[in-house]
């Protein structure tokens, strides 16, 4: 049952006889109703909430820069969020999904790549700071399909059982031995110890890095 009281045919008199101009309650309603709607049109209209709605767009949207870098013999220019890191670079940008993603925080080596020689943790890189730098990832060290001769020996000694520390141990054994690292098993595993391999081919390991620097 409706509860609205029913509103007078005519306005009641006056006291000077003039008609009532007070508004009825509907009328009051839909006034402030239409009011209501052109200030918020007015509003929109006049740019305050879409300016800001772009300076919120523009402040959630991450920093970015253009950079220029050799990798594997090949110079790519990409533009990257400031955070990424080489290995997020290399394998979702550039598909090279060699270098591999373990812990993502350094300790482990499996991300290992040379930068200008170096060895490297691509995790902890970022790529911004890369301009102009020569990278070789673990597709770069094959030359068509003639095997790097560390990548034979680890073959030939089954240095390998899982496979995804591979990449990494072979990268940072190629480093190990530009950098003379390689006098004896001792001192090989020492400058090898970043790269961690799960399945324990440790002995196999330093047998392939000797076999390579030529000490087997």
């Amino acid at each position: 049952m409706s509860t609205e009281l029913p509103e007078p045919a005519a306005p009641p008199p006056t006291g000077n006889g003039e008609s009532s101009q007070a508004p009825t309650r509907r009328t009051f309603i839909a006034t402030s109703t239409a009011v209501g709607g052109a200030v918020v049109a007015g509003g929109v209209v006049g740019g305050t909430l879409l300016a800001d709605l772009e300076e919120a767009t523009a402040a959630e949207s991450p920093p970015s820069s253009r950079v220029s870098l050799t990798v594997n013999g090949t110079r790519h220019t990409v533009t990257v969020d400031n955070r990424t890191s080489l290995l997020d670079l290399l394998r979702e940008h550039l598909g090279l999904t060699g270098s591999k993603k373990g812990c993502n925080a350094g300790a482990c080596g499996a991300c290992t790549v040379l930068i200008d020689g170096q060895r490297h943790n691509a995790c902890l890189t970022l790529a911004v700071r890369l301009e102009g730098a020569e990278v070789t990832t673990v597709e770069g060290l094959a030359e068509g399909d003639q095997l790097h001769p560390l990548q034979q020996a680890f073959i030939d000694q089954d240095a390998f059982q899982c496979g995804y520390c591979t990449p990494g141990q072979i990268v940072s054994g190629i480093g190990c031995i530009q950098e003379g690292h390689t006098g004896s098993p001792e001192e090989i595993r020492e400058w090898m110890s970043g790269n961690i391999c799960r399945c324990g081919c440790y002995v196999k390991i330093v047998r392939a890095v000797e076999q390579t620097a030529g000490r087997k």
